[in-house]
């Protein structure tokens, strides 16, 4: 999670912390609107459980997708 909110204070010119709220905002957003099977993995990807975002992250983007449009 550090690496995505690195990037986006990076690219939109913002501090480390707001970009944090910004990650966190949308993180929470996304797992409200999916399964609770999808949040769960959305949650153990942002945290590193289960292998972190490097293995799972393309599986979840597509299901996240596939979901929301």
């Amino acid at each position: 999670m550090e690496e995505l909110i690195e990037q986006v204070s990076a690219k939109a010119g913002i501090s480390e912390d707001q970009a944090r709220s910004a990650v966190n905002t949308v993180v929470e957003f996304v797992k409200a609107r999916v399964p609770a099977p999808i949040a769960s993995q959305i949650e153990g990807a942002m945290t590193g459980e289960g292998g972190g975002l490097g293995g799972t992250l393309g599986d979840m983007a597509n299901k996240v997708g596939g979901i929301l449009g």
